[in-house]
């Protein structure tokens, strides 16, 4: 099984200056979905986001790949605290 709270914290920590901001929560997990929520610090938002969200859409690329592997969807929201 996937911990899928590990892997979004693997793939957002390298690219923010603040890492001691990043919190990842577990917003619902049902039978075949999963939402998280990403906070991070303001100044950090644009790196994760990406030009034009490039970033984010490879993000939620790796997670929706890895979700589909176990049957279930995942839903992930990036916010700035």
């Amino acid at each position: 099984m996937i911990k899928f709270e590990e892997l979004i914290k693997s793939l957002i920590l390298p690219l923010v200056a603040y890492p001691d901001d990043v919190e990842v929560i577990l917003l619902n997990d049902d039978e075949d979905n999963l939402e998280y929520q990403v906070k991070v610090n303001s100044l950090d938002f644009g790196r994760v986001i990406g030009k034009n969200g490039f970033v984010a859409k490879a993000i939620r690329t790796i997670l929706y790949a890895g979700a589909s592997k176990e049957g279930k969807r995942i839903h992930l929201d990036i916010i700035s605290k």
